[in-house]
């Protein structure tokens, strides 16, 4: 695929994806969630020695101030719910790829845009992030997985709270109620980012891709983490990086892990 919204960017090993529409705040419309659904469902999980993932947006002033709105204009209920439906199963790629994707959220984080940060495996706010769901304001509600996902990270009172309201909350604020990981002055998000999917890599790679699969098995029907989790410790313990992390530790010196 030829990207137009989105530049990738490969050093040391991080895919830097920059959602590139910055005079429309970077907005999501069909085409950018097009491009997402093909780094994360084809080209992502091709290459080689990947490390981890980082989101963020072009400029200063957005991540992602929402969907764009232009396209919804005239969707009947039909229309609407395919809309919706393929915005969830993209994010759900994002959720559920098999290593580290952070949202270095280096502005307004707005609808559409705080369901794509919160679909990231973590958050790294600059200092002058905003967040929000005010998609009431429009008479519509998010169909991102806006709904579900705040419930899961800052619980259901202070969720219905900002999905009732559509009041926006500031980097200080998400970060004490959970929202996001760290705070970081404006414009050291990417690095903050990087700074921690180095320290991630230097873990047993199927080991961190066992962990992302069984927390995101927590929030399936029926209970299913508990059981993707058993599965996941017997399979880790097949492998030559669990020999090694083992044996380090007796030894006392740092692993050296190969991802087998």
């Amino acid at each position: 695929m030829q990207y137009e919204n989105l530049k990738i960017e490969l050093h040391n090993g991080i895919a830097l994806v920059t959602i590139s529409r910055e005079k429309a705040l970077n907005a999501l419309n069909t085409q950018t969630i097009q491009e997402l659904a093909y780094f994360f469902g084809e080209q992502g999980p091709g290459i080689t020695g990947l490390k981890g993932v980082i989101l963020t947006g072009a400029g200063e002033k957005s991540f992602v101030a929402g969907a764009d709105i232009t396209e919804f204009n005239g969707l009947d209920a039909e229309q609407g719910a395919a809309f919706a439906r393929r915005g969830q199963e993209v994010f759900l790629l994002i959720e559920r790829f098999h290593l580290p994707v952070i949202a270095a959220v280096n502005g307004f984080a707005l609808g559409g845009g705080c369901e794509l940060a919160m679909a990231c495996h973590l958050r790294i706010a600059g200092e002058k992030a905003k967040f929000g769901q005010p998609e009431v304001n429009l008479g519509l509600i998010p169909g991102y997985g806006g709904t579900q996902r705040l419930v899961q990270y800052i619980g259901k009172g202070k969720a219905l709270e900002l999905l009732l309201t559509a009041d926006m909350v500031d980097a200080a604020e998400a970060y004490r109620l959970g929202l996001v990981n760290c705070v970081v002055p404006a414009g050291e998000e990417v690095g903050k980012a990087t700074e921690i999917l180095e320290k991630i890599a230097t873990k047993a790679p199927f080991a961190i891709s066992k962990v992302l699969e069984c927390v995101n098995g927590y929030f399936e029907p029926g209970g299913a983490g508990f059981t993707r989790e058993v599965d996941a410790f017997g399979a880790c313990c097949t492998t030559e990086d669990f020999r090694e992390g083992a044996a380090a530790f007796v030894e006392k010196r740092k692993a050296n892990f190969k991802g087998r």
